[in-house]
């Protein structure tokens, strides 16, 4: 089979491993992750010592591990100690968390670029810390946190990669295994280069409309 041939019979399965893998396993951890990612940042700014230095720690833990390490642990090293679980489970468990770490500092610095003036208009008509929290700050963090958390959903859909080490079948598998029964590893490789820069193009230009989008409502 010559290579153009190749490539239009390979791009199908492949597209179709995107569509079915890697788009439901990026948006189910990104989801998953920006819940935890809240979590940990308020953690993080919180009064309370013991919440402070525990999400310091996961922070740290999270950043200073490769997602790889973090995958092998969930999917091969949790059965060690009596649990197991499937892979799918296992990779929206370790690709959650990683964004967790990554995106509570993010939104963390988000809050903290909200200048203090705000809280203490929240406090001068009544609100209590988590109310003006909830009602004033985190929607005007929201805003400051779009860009760098739109940049961590793009990375977040080339990390789903690292799963396929795990054996879920999402695009970069089953671009392995056209590689193992077509010998044409460079061609099908491409392919699958391909696709992941089509739907990085697709979310970087959803990126900027929503930037521009926000952009005009705050100037209002």
């Amino acid at each position: 089979m010559d290579a153009w041939q190749l490539f239009l019979n390979s791009l199908g399965p492949i597209a179709l491993g995107a569509l079915r893998g890697t788009i439901p396993l990026t948006l189910a951890s990104f989801a998953l992750g920006l819940v935890i990612a809240v979590l940990v940042a308020l953690m993080r700014i919180s009064v309370n010592p013991v919440l402070s230095a525990i999400a310091r720690f996961y922070i740290s833990v999270i950043r200073g591990t490769p997602l790889l390490v973090q995958l092998f642990v969930i999917f091969y090293g949790m059965p060690a100690v009596g649990i197991t679980i499937d892979p799918w489970p296992s990779a929206i468990i370790a690709l959650s968390l990683n964004v967790g770490g990554y995106g509570a500092e993010i939104v963390r610095a988000a809050i903290l670029s909200v200048p203090q003036g705000q809280w203490e208009a929240a406090y001068t008509v009544g609100m209590n810390r988590t109310r003006a929290l909830m009602r004033i700050i985190l929607p005007q963090a929201a805003r400051v946190s779009v860009p760098p958390l739109s940049n961590t959903f793009i990375s977040l859909v080339k990390d789903t990669s690292l799963t396929s080490t795990i054996l879920v079948t999402e695009l970069f598998r089953v671009s392995q295994q056209i590689a193992a029964s077509s010998y044409q590893v460079m061609v099908v490789y491409l392919t699958a280069a391909l696709v992941y820069w089509v739907i990085c193009l697709v979310l970087s230009a959803g990126q900027g409309a929503l930037e521009r989008r926000l952009d005009r409502r705050v100037a209002h």
